[in-house]
């Protein structure tokens, strides 16, 4: 069952120097309980689509169409993008909370870990006292691995991960539905991000809030999603179960996303990195965005914008897997050290 249903929502950023289409007809799905992996290169449109999720964007962004169903457990449909100030405010945290990217650095460096957990309980649970409250961020501190002696630290006086960490307790705070993560690992090294993953896996389980996770790394979606939606300029050209798309990525894209890692087990294999580089959102190439850099185009897909249509598994937007070409040759992927 969708808890949040996206259908063609679309972004844009206003400039003097041409409006950048920055998320353009977006529809997606997160189920309960499910983990949504989304992937792409740096100006994609990933981030803007999680703020725009939150209602967090600011102008010059502008959202130009679409919607945001939200399924409230026992009760009907609500979009977000139609919510007053009020009902937002209660949306945000109680129902759905979001860990931004840079999060190491979005923790106020002038109050304590416990004073952020609680101003969160403070404000949207006004009538929890204060001995409740404190004992409530002690164990959103434990349940990601921080001692509650860490509640009167200063984020200085944390490492990169136990900052991660926090960041993420607090958006634990009134038990969300829904929790955005929006490059949640970044600079972290590979033993620290590892164990943050398996936190949020094992959260994810206990609570059963539901977690979109953006991030341009393909092969770390490949460890945690359930499902993954692929984004290249703004529109998405592929989704799919991550075993699924893993095994036989169908877009173009895809596969360079996928061989651009080296493999940890068997024999040795060439490397295929992504030829140039993403195009310009004020003005992108005739028909699909990605045929300048696919090594597989067709005549037809420089003129031919393609849809995002069902297929076997999920969906793709490529004219080589619609009827009118061939199938994408996927040979051997690179595997996943799970």
């Amino acid at each position: 069952m969708n808890i949040l249903e996206i259908r063609g929502l679309s972004v844009d950023y206003l400039s003097a120097g041409g409006t950048v289409h920055a998320v353009d007809d977006v529809s997606l799905d997160l189920r309960r309980g499910e983990i949504l992996g989304v992937a792409g290169e740096s100006g994609s449109g990933k981030s803007t689509l999680a703020h725009a999720l939150g209602r967090l964007l600011r102008p010059p962004a502008v959202v130009t169409g679409g919607s945001v169903l939200y399924h409230r457990a026992g009760g009907g449909p609500v979009d977000v993008l139609e919510l007053d100030r009020a009902a937002l405010r209660a949306f945000r945290w109680k129902e759905l909370a979001i860990v931004f990217q840079s999060a190491m650095n979005s923790l106020n460096p002038v109050s304590t870990i416990g004073a952020q957990i609680d101003d969160v309980l403070r404000i949207h649970e006004r009538d929890l006292p204060r001995k409740v409250r404190t004992e409530r961020a002690a164990e959103l501190l434990r349940r990601v691995g921080i001692g509650a002696d860490r509640l009167r630290s200063y984020p200085h006086e944390l490492s990169g991960g136990m900052r991660q960490r926090a960041v993420i307790a607090i958006a634990l705070a009134l038990n969300p539905e829904i929790i955005i993560m929006d490059e949640p690992t970044t600079a972290l090294d590979v033993v620290v991000q590892r164990d943050i993953l398996h936190e949020i896996r094992a959260l994810k389980d206990e609570y059963g809030f539901a977690v979109v996770f953006i991030t341009h790394d393909l092969s770390l979606l490949m460890e945690i999603s359930d499902r993954i939606a692929v984004m290249y300029a703004g529109r998405v050209v592929e989704t799919g179960a991550a075993g699924e798309l893993h095994r036989a990525p169908r877009h173009p894209y895809t596969l360079g996303l996928l061989r651009s890692f080296p493999k940890l087990h068997g024999p040795r294999q060439e490397l295929l990195s992504i030829p140039g580089t993403p195009p310009d959102l004020r003005a992108l190439p005739s028909g699909c965005a990605f045929h300048p850099r696919c090594r597989s185009a067709l005549d037809e897909c420089s003129s031919t914008p393609p849809l995002l249509r069902p297929g076997p598994g999920g969906e793709v937007a490529c004219l080589l897997n619609d009827g009118t070409g061939v199938p994408v040759p996927t040979g051997p992927t690179s595997e996943v050290d799970s």
